[in-house]
């Protein structure tokens, strides 16, 4: 661990701090860093901004995505004080972060009331044995608009 990656640590503590202090959220802070320099910057804001979407990492990867105005981190690294849960993981893989790095664990995060393992375990589950019921409705419908997407000549791929 260098001095650099300290620092990056520390910062995403003192987000965590600052934004519980403010009663923003949760308490839980991000920054993204590229070469050696803070892009983004994310705490928790899930109570304040009434968006359940609203975690660290997800500010903060929204927040280095305007400055770098693009949606790939792909040279990024992100620090977060708290391991990513599952849906800050997926938006971490869809940004194509290189590396994470993270302070408290997941279960660390349950002993103050935030369980992520609950959604964790049910990842692994098939549809129909999950708690929130899931159905398809008009796939064939949908299908149309995918195909349609594929002979798109100016669509970005991602």
């Amino acid at each position: 661990m260098t001095s650099k990656q300290i620092e990056f640590m520390q910062e995403a503590i003192r987000l965590s701090h600052d934004g519980m202090q403010m009663n923003e959220g949760g308490p839980f802070g991000c920054v993204i860093v590229r070469n050696d320099e803070i892009i983004g910057r994310g705490n928790n804001k899930v109570s304040s901004t009434n968006d359940p979407t609203a975690h660290a990492e997800v500010t903060a990867i929204r927040n280095a995505c305007q400055y770098l105005n693009s949606f790939e981190l792909s040279d990024c690294d992100i620090y977060t004080s708290c391991e990513p849960c599952p849906m800050c993981l997926g938006a971490i893989y869809w940004a194509k972060l290189k590396n994470i790095y993270y302070a408290c664990t997941r279960l660390d995060a349950a002993g103050i009331g935030f369980s992520d393992d609950f959604i964790y375990s049910e990842i692994p589950k098939q549809l129909e044995q999950r708690t929130i019921p899931i159905h398809q409705l008009l796939r064939d419908e949908a299908l149309c608009v995918f195909e349609e997407w594929t002979s798109k000549p100016d669509r970005i791929i991602y």
